[in-house]
């Protein structure tokens, strides 16, 4: 169905990759200077809100388009045109449902929600503006998970980069109006994350446009009959919509429950770093709204190395779940493989990374920020790897029909976190710098839980060795390379302050990125047969010599 707009997997991913850039850009732009005017204590109150928002996002979005992405590159696997109009449909109507609410949860229970759940009160009108965005949000991941079951990212990535466009603009423009009103931090938090809403009003329309001009004439009559025509089978009758319903549920809420554990993770982690610096630690509100401030501001570059693995997870769901619904369980056990190596590939020089120029990254960027943020983010860092590694398992078990499995992986490493949270940030030499350790930890267990499903769910165990040893040496070459040439560029640059900072911080960037590419070619961690998949593919494996 719609040919000319599909990609192959590995296509697919590279444009939604080109929305990630712009996107993560565009984010920059926003969380660093809204962190900035913010301040340490204002930006924990965005942050609070956003953990709340994040777990009935999650819950709302995570499993069903996934769901939908499945059931759709089945029937379209199938040859069922109408079938997949009509999962959409069934979806859109969940979807819906589902919005409205958790919409109405956000907006009726704030206060409660700040108080009781993340014991940070000032965060409540944040939440309370955060409550339209959910409903929008989950309309636009009905069509979002249509065209991507049928094998198209374009409008996901085109969609995706306008929603942060708008969110970004709006949202700075109206934290920014507000606290030079002289309003309070509370409101000028609000005012930030209202942005989400109207980027979510935006991203609607451009997927509601979207799909009637490409793809609601797929569903009538006369495509049945050319499908009929050109393959000799006449399309069954459609599901029915309990059916429709259950498959979604069945596959989704696995999904979402698994996903939402880790969301939730996040809150706790505001509830839990608030309380134990304040109760078991000993610092004041203030004090420990200052910590969580500047641990979430760390987290805004931890969260970048994922954002990255994200449109590649997206492409192989379907991917995998079309192998399986043809019979070809070696080529879904290939892609499988291929995938955590080119993951591995792209997560292990971002994390390494991290933590090498973790100091230029916090003081250069949030200048005048906690002392303890570049410590934060150098633990983070190596977590993110882990972090990476564990999206693209859920991806495969997910896509393998194996669903269940990463909600158990996500309950024991949430539990593992809360677990080391609570003992190591109750310490108060150790206070919030706790709060990472635990990522760090919690993730390293998913991922090797995870691991052992995979192998045993595949046709063919993947090779640790040719998923991790080469880009593992790639970056540790990378990191090394650019602590030096970090060193040597506060030598040689004589400006005093972030500039100077920021300016041996790019010199060092440079450098890492061509000793990276340098090592991955000469050690084939990539491959041509991996260039070829993506566009342009074949010229860039000439161009770097690459066998």
């Amino acid at each position: 169905m719609a040919g000319s707009r599909k990609q192959n997997y590995m296509h697919g991913a590279a444009i939604l990759t080109v929305g990630v850039i712009i996107m993560k850009v565009l984010g920059f732009i926003y969380k660093v200077p809204l962190g900035n005017i913010l301040g340490d204590e204002g930006y924990s109150m965005f942050m609070g809100a956003y953990s709340i928002y994040n777990i009935f996002f999650t819950l709302a979005t995570a499993g069903l388009p996934v769901a939908l992405s499945r059931l759709v590159a089945e029937a379209d696997a199938n040859g069922r045109v109408k079938q997949e109009e009509k999962t959409f449909r069934v979806a859109l109507g969940t979807f819906a449902v589902i919005g409205v609410l958790f919409s109405f949860v956000l907006f009726a229970f704030p206060n409660w929600l700040a108080a009781n759940y993340l014991e940070n009160p000032d965060a409540a009108l944040s939440i309370r503006a955060m409550a339209p965005a959910i409903l929008l949000v989950c309309l636009v991941s009905a069509y979002r998970g249509y065209c991507q079951g049928n094998g198209n990212m374009i409008p996901t990535t085109v969609d995706e980069v306008l929603e942060v466009l708008f969110k970004v603009i709006s949202g700075l423009i109206l934290a920014s109006a507000l606290l030079r009103a002289r309003k309070p931090l509370p409101v000028g938090s609000a005012g930030a994350i209202l942005g989400v809403s109207i980027g979510s009003v935006v991203s609607l329309g451009y997927m509601v446009i979207y799909k009637r001009r490409h793809y609601d004439a797929l569903a009538g009559p006369y495509t049945a009959g050319v499908v009929a025509a050109n393959t000799g089978i006449k399309e069954r009758e459609s599901d029915s919509v309990g059916k429709i319903v259950h498959d979604l549920l069945t596959i989704g809420v696995p999904i979402a429950l698994g996903a939402c554990i880790m969301a939730i993770l996040n809150s706790v982690d505001s509830k839990l770093c608030m309380n134990r610096l304040q109760t078991a630690a000993h610092f004041s509100y203030r004090e420990a709204k200052v910590l969580y401030g500047v641990y979430g501001k760390a987290q805004t570059f931890f969260n970048l190395p994922a954002a990255f693995i994200t449109p590649l997870t997206i492409s192989i769901v379907p991917a995998i779940s079309g192998a399986f619904a043809r019979g070809e369980a070696r080529s879904a056990a290939k892609i499988s493989e291929d995938s955590m190596r080119i993951s591995a590939v792209i997560a292990m020089p971002m994390g390494i990374g991290l933590s090498v120029m973790s100091m230029p990254i916090m003081d250069g960027f949030y200048a005048g920020s906690h002392h303890s943020g570049p410590a934060l983010l150098a633990i983070m860092g190596v977590a993110s790897i882990f972090v990476c590694l564990l999206l693209m398992e859920n991806a495969v078990l997910q896509a393998s029909g194996r669903e269940k499995y990463t909600m158990v992986t996500m309950i024991v490493g949430g539990l593992v976190k809360i677990l080391v949270n609570w003992v190591l940030v109750a310490r108060r030499p150790i206070n919030i710098y706790g709060a990472p350790v635990g990522t760090l930890v919690s993730y390293t267990v998913m991922c090797v839980m995870n691991f052992a499903f995979m192998s045993s769910t595949l046709e063919r165990t993947p090779h640790v060795g040719r998923i991790l040893f080469k880009p593992a040496l790639c970056s540790g070459v990378m990191g090394l390379a650019a602590w030096a040439c970090f060193g040597l560029g506060r030598r040689l640059i004589h400006i005093p302050g972030r500039v100077g900072l920021l300016g041996a911080m790019l010199v060092a960037v440079i450098a890492a990125v061509v000793v990276y590419v340098v090592c991955v070619v000469a050690l084939r961690a990539i491959t041509r047969e991996d260039l070829a998949l993506i566009p342009k593919g074949e010229k860039i494996a000439a161009l770097l010599h690459i066998k």
